[in-house]
Order: C-alpha cells, then sequence, then structure tokens
C-alpha cells in the first residue's frame, strides 16, 4: 500500500502534461483546469478530515499557491514551444538546483562539508543531465536561449511554492490543513492569469475538459503528503522522480513529439543522469 502511495504523485504529476496536451486549449485554458481541478480535491479534503487551520497560515497558504501558477504557467507556454519532451527534463533541473540552493544560503540545508559536497555534485550531475536531454540534430537547436531563459525565470514561482512549507507558520500545520486554501490559490492565480490575457478562454470547452488533469494533479499532491509521512521525505522525493521518465517519454510516444535516434539516445542518458542526481541530492 505504501508503494502505491508513493507511485500517485509521480504518476499524477508525469501524466498530467500529457493530459494536457491531449486536450488542448492555451495556457489559460491549462492552468484554469488545473486550478479548478485541484480546488475540487482540496474541498474534498476538507469536508473529510475538516481540519483546524490558523487564519494567517490559510492566507499565507492561498498566496503560495497563486505564486505556483507562474511556474505552471510558464512550464504550459513552453510545451507549445519545445513540447513536453524538451520542457518537462529542463524545468525538473531548474526546479532542482534553484531550491537546492535556496535551502543552502537560506534554510541551513546541507550542513556540514560531506553534505556541500555530496550536494553540490548531485547538482552537476542534473545540469550534465539537462544537457544532454537538450541536444538537437536541428540548426541552432530545439531549445533557444530565450526558451531556456523563459523557462527559468518561470520557475520563481515552483522555488517560492517549494520553500513556502519552511515558514514557521505552516510548519506549525499539518499539510492537509493547508492543503485546501493551497488549491484555492492556484485557481485564483489561474483565474486572474485569464482575465489579463485571455478572457475568450472562459467560453471555451477546452477550460473545462483540462478539469481532468487537475483533478490527477491534485490527488497527486495529496498523495504527496501522506507518501511522506508514510514512507519518509526521502523516499517519497525519490519517487516522484519517476514523473520526468513518465512525462519526458510520453510527450515523445503519446503526443508524437519527433526525436531521432541520435536526439532519444542523448535524451535518454540524460534522463537517467536527471533521476540519478535528483535521488542524490536527498542523501546530501
Amino acid at each position: 500500500m505504501n508503494l502505491l502511495i508513493a507511485l500517485l504523485p509521480a504518476l499524477g504529476w508525469g501524466l498530467m502534461p500529457l493530459i494536457t496536451g491531449k486536450v488542448g486549449g492555451s495556457p489559460a485554458n491549462q492552468i484554469f483546469g488545473i486550478g479548478a481541478g485541484t480546488t475540487i480535491i482540496g474541498l474534498i479534503v476538507f469536508l473529510v478530515t475538516r481540519p483546524a487551520v490558523n487564519m494567517t497560515a490559510f492566507l499565507f497558504a492561498i498566496v503560495c499557491g497563486a505564486l505556483w501558477t507562474i511556474g505552471q504557467i510558464g512550464q504550459f507556454i513552453s510545451f507549445k514551444r519545445i513540447g513536453v519532451s524538451n520542457t518537462y527534463p529542463l524545468s525538473t533541473v531548474f526546479q532542482l538546483v534553484g531550491n537546492s540552493i535556496l535551502g543552502v544560503l537560506i534554510l541551513g540545508d546541507w550542513q556540514g562539508t560531506q553534505s556541500k559536497i555530496i550536494g553540490f555534485i548531485a547538482l552537476i550531475i542534473v545540469i550534465a543531465g539537462a544537457l544532454l536531454t537538450s541536444v538537437s540534430d536541428e540548426k541552432g537547436g530545439k531549445i533557444t536561449f530565450k526558451d531556456a531563459t523563459f523557462l527559468l525565470c518561470t520557475t520563481v514561482g515552483y522555488w517560492i511554492y517549494s520553500s513556502f512549507p519552511n515558514i514557521p507558520i505552516i510548519k506549525a500545520q499539518s499539510g492537509t490543513s493547508v492543503f485546501l486554501p493551497e488549491m484555492m490559490g492556484i485557481l485564483i492565480g489561474a483565474v486572474i492569469f485569464g482575465l489579463f490575457t485571455d478572457r475568450q478562454s472562459f467560453k471555451q470547452k477546452e477550460q473545462y475538459l483540462n478539469i481532468i488533469a487537475g483533478l490527477l494533479w491534485g490527488v497527486a499532491a495529496l498523495s504527496y503528503i501522506y507518501s511522506a509521512q508514510a514512507n519518509g521525505n526521502t523516499s517519497a522525493f525519490i519517487w516522484t522522480q519517476l514523473s520526468v521518465i513518465i512525462a519526458t517519454f510520453g510527450g515523445i510516444t503519446i503526443l508524437h513529439e519527433h526525436k531521432s535516434r541520435r536526439e532519444m539516445i542523448f535524451t535518454i542518458a540524460g534522463i537517467l543522469l536527471i533521476v540519478v542526481g535528483s535521488v542524490a541530492t536527498s542523501f546530501a
């Protein structure tokens, strides 16, 4: 049972971009679907568990969820520009490197020389993996400097979201107590994005079909909370790294994102390095 719980986040997060890719629609459609779907899951969890939550923590969680949408919108736009199979590995590396550096500089992670050595070697491995996945036979490459810079800048939203649990007032709350406000924040962020960029999106069917992906993402996020409790934070994190394999090769096989034989060899090697390096950071 614990293994199943550990696998659910990887499955949910890995399959989400494949579902939104199949459903289609604009980034505004897709992020709204995620926000609405996750809020539905959040409401169900709240009604079932009836958690007690501090109002200040509740508001902090809403803001955090809204900021998370910056990172996810960046992913959705990048999916359309360079494909899921190119975006997901690069985004994973940006998140891991950024979160690790913030953890060391601000949160006091990787204490001791040995931990820092292991951690930074692991980051070098994942960066090498990202470089391999970006190898292209096309002149100028499939991933331009502009594409990578855009994805990096929007990843700031993910960094803030990942640092959120370390805020003292949030640490005092259970994972389920702040789950609903986080999901509400995602929906609020999605609605704001739609109102400012694509008001017609609210009239399009893709806006609501993408809720399917949101429900899946919400279940994955909830499962991660329980996986961390049942399996420990390190094991829970390690299992989530399977999502990069699912999303990358799903993009190639399900969304038919073409890669030559040479590109595929480099992609497989790169994904392996990203997974190995990601796992290694959990032991730093």
